[in-house]
């Protein structure tokens, strides 16, 4: 019997700044969103009373290579941490 692995590849970015670097990060991820399954965006607050810190998880498909250069290209902006990881369950 083939055992078969299922690889998943999740995404967090941290958002310090959140109201001035939105933009960028939003071009950054339309840019690349082929690569993007799932997004989920977090920060406190509601209405007028937002946080100026976010949280995304993003599910991603595609090469490892692409997702390298998004997490390195997110890293470039200023206030933005980046980081992803491959999960796998054998089958």
């Amino acid at each position: 019997m083939v055992k078969s692995t299922q690889v998943k590849t999740v995404m967090a970015i941290m958002i310090n700044n959140r109201k001035s670097v939105v933009e960028r990060v939003q071009k950054l991820l339309t840019a690349w969103g082929c690569t993007i399954k799932t997004r989920l965006g977090l920060h406190d607050g509601v209405l007028d009373e937002c946080s100026d810190f976010g949280l995304l998880i993003l599910e991603l498909v595609g090469e490892e290579t692409q997702h390298e250069e998004l997490c390195r290209k997110l890293n470039l902006v200023s206030g933005v941490e980046a980081k992803y990881m491959n999960l796998s369950l054998a089958e």
